[in-house]
């Protein structure tokens, strides 16, 4: 049976037969017959069918809550028996947002002293990417905000705190101010992350209470991107004090900070509420709380 769950997982992640079987290395006749199986190991339908995938029935929405308990229990047992033998080994999976993509070696980088045979895959995901992510047991752990959109069935380690900065030319209007407002940011063309980033969201919030609508010139879903235009000269946006202070702009480019309001968010790891954790999940929220004192501190 947790064969036929792994393809339910796998359906779940793809929502289409073929790719869910090429994921999970067999055919589709093979991973549909896996699934007709399961269904009638249960006595249920679990999944709606026709020339494509429709999607699953209430049955098999229940049913996938239970594969991946079960899934995640069997990982779990496999990685602590493998760790008693050999010690913590394994691949750990962390989706962040982009903005907390910078920050995220503050985190592997003591893990890996520690536990140098954990190799790590790092993926930069909207907000609500990073907790269905973890959800459908496709990674490991997240770095996302933990104040704003719900979070759902997750532990939470509190990190840091995002601020934003201002990021123009020296030359342009604003260039020479010390601090600014969002008042007087909302007067200039701007270059934005993508509206289904919630760092957008957070920065049209704020435009909206100072009056003003955002119609940025340009949006894309990358912060290098983004900054790599601000680089430039010719563009200004507003970024999270993480990727102003690690990106190396020109003397000519501006950092400055942004006042009325100074806006702060939490940002913080998160991990599927389940028990037991994996002992790497576990390793890494023990690491976690251990550097956040000095990236509070720091940021």
């Amino acid at each position: 049976m947790i064969d036929r769950f792994e393809l339910l997982l796998a359906l779940a992640k793809e929502r289409h037969f073929g790719r869910a079987a090429e994921s999970c290395g067999v055919t589709q006749p093979t991973l549909s017959a896996g699934l007709k199986q399961l269904e009638e190991q249960l006595g249920v339908r679990l999944v709606e069918r026709g020339s494509r995938f429709i999607g699953f029935t209430p049955e098999g929405e229940r049913a996938l809550q239970w594969a991946r308990r079960v899934i995640g229990d069997v990982r779990a047992m496999r990685q602590e028996i493998a760790g008693m033998r050999r010690g913590l080994t394994g691949h750990l999976r962390i989706a962040a947002i982009p903005t907390a993509m910078p920050m995220l070696s503050e985190l592997t980088t003591p893990f890996h002293e520690k536990h140098a045979d954990v190799r790590f895959t790092l993926i930069s995901a909207s907000s609500n990417e990073v907790l269905r992510l973890i959800e459908n047991l496709e990674t490991d752990a997240g770095v996302t905000y933990l104040d704003n959109d719900p979070l759902g069935r997750v532990k939470t380690v509190p990190l840091y705190k995002e601020g934003y900065r201002f990021i123009t030319s020296k030359d342009s209007p604003l260039g020479d101010r010390e601090s600014v407002t969002w008042k007087d940011i909302g007067q200039v063309p701007l270059c934005l992350l993508t509206p289904d980033m919630q760092n957008r969201r957070i920065v049209d919030k704020q435009l909206a209470e100072a009056g003003h609508a955002t119609t940025p010139m340009l949006e894309a879903n990358s912060t290098i991107a983004l900054l790599s235009h601000v680089r430039t000269g010719k563009w200004a946006s507003v970024v999270a004090n993480t990727l102003a202070d690690v990106f190396a702009f020109p003397d000519s480019i501006r950092s400055i900070p942004i006042e009325q309001p100074a806006v702060l968010h939490q940002m913080g790891l998160v991990v599927l509420d389940r028990d037991p954790m994996t002992p790497i999940v576990t390793a890494l929220m023990q690491e976690a709380r251990l550097i956040a004192p000095g990236l509070t501190s720091r940021i």
